[in-house]
């Protein structure tokens, strides 16, 4: 079974083959585990996710259109569940008032800090979720590269080999989204 490629591997899991759907498994784990640790930065979280990914794929399987590469249809649901991750381990760790704040950090808001600049910790953490809610709003286009680039730290070869696309279109997509973020943090902070 390993010489099928993954569209005949997909045809076979539609058959009721779970042999087939573990064939993709072998084959892309070690992949998507290596790109979700460069956005986790958290090997057991990696390995959780990889896992739901899968799990969520096998359940899915009836959905996949083909538009795209198996591996690029995966890590799509593999990365929407790192953002979703990430976005709950934040909420979990924002206090939720200044108290909250100066018990769980030991950081007084209220004082001054060692350079004369008070709150400059909690702006910073409100800067950075308001980052993460506008990424969240982009379309995936832009997001997925967004993402693997600026929390992946990956290259551009190898975003481009990852999602199956010229690097060239790579580059464009991670230009207009930086763009798309600039203009929607801009107005969000206008607002």
């Amino acid at each position: 079974m390993n010489n099928l490629n993954d569209q005949q591997l997909l045809e076979l899991c539609r058959d009721g083959d779970d042999t087939a759907f573990g064939v993709l498994v072998e084959r892309h784990q070690a992949r998507l585990y290596h790109s979700l640790v460069s956005i986790l930065k958290s090997h057991e979280d990696a390995v959780d996710i990889v896992q739901e990914a899968f799990f969520q794929a096998h359940r899915k399987l009836d959905t996949f259109r083909g538009e795209s590469a198996f591996y690029t249809w995966l890590y799509r649901i593999a990365t929407n569940r790192a953002l979703s991750f990430l976005r709950k381990q934040t909420q979990k760790q924002k206090p939720t008032s200044i108290e909250g704040l100066k018990e769980t950090s030991g950081f007084d808001p209220a004082a001054p800090d060692s350079h004369g600049q008070p709150l400059k910790t909690v702006l910073r953490e409100e800067h950075r979720q308001l980052v993460r809610e506008t990424l969240d709003e982009l379309p995936d286009e832009y997001r997925f590269v967004l993402v693997m680039k600026e929390f992946g730290g990956l290259r551009y070869d190898e975003i481009a080999e990852e999602t199956e696309t010229p690097i060239g279109t790579v580059r464009s997509r991670i230009h207009r989204g930086r763009i798309e973020l600039a203009e929607r943090l801009k107005r969000k902070l206008e607002d």
